[in-house]
């Protein structure tokens, strides 16, 4: 009778153990790129005209103007004036008026 008492108590704990797992799982690996995500997007809702930025690709750049969902970048050392898609700024370093 004790016996069957603890293989009950046990076979609770094996139902609950699925259900902790993704709750770690979330603690872990979701909420910290959740968090990344948010900051990333308030980055690029912080960019202005001047700021130095670097794209997903490595090309860094000066933005001139900034439309919808594209900006106008100016690539040294020509003076190279390109459209990159907003979504593919990686960092921006704000211009300290130099």
């Amino acid at each position: 009778m004790i016996f069957q008492q603890a293989a009950g108590g046990a076979n609770g704990i094996m139902m609950l153990l699925p259900i902790l797992l993704i709750g770690v799982m979330w603690f872990v690996m979701i909420r910290p790129q959740q968090k990344k995500q948010k900051q990333w997007a308030e980055m690029l809702a912080a960019i202005k005209t001047g700021d130095r930025i670097t794209t997903a690709g490595g090309i860094r750049g000066i933005i001139l103007s900034i439309k919808d969902d594209v900006i106008v970048i100016k690539v040294a050392p020509d003076g190279i004036k390109m459209e990159v898609a907003k979504n593919a700024i990686a960092s921006v370093t704000v211009d300290s008026g130099q």
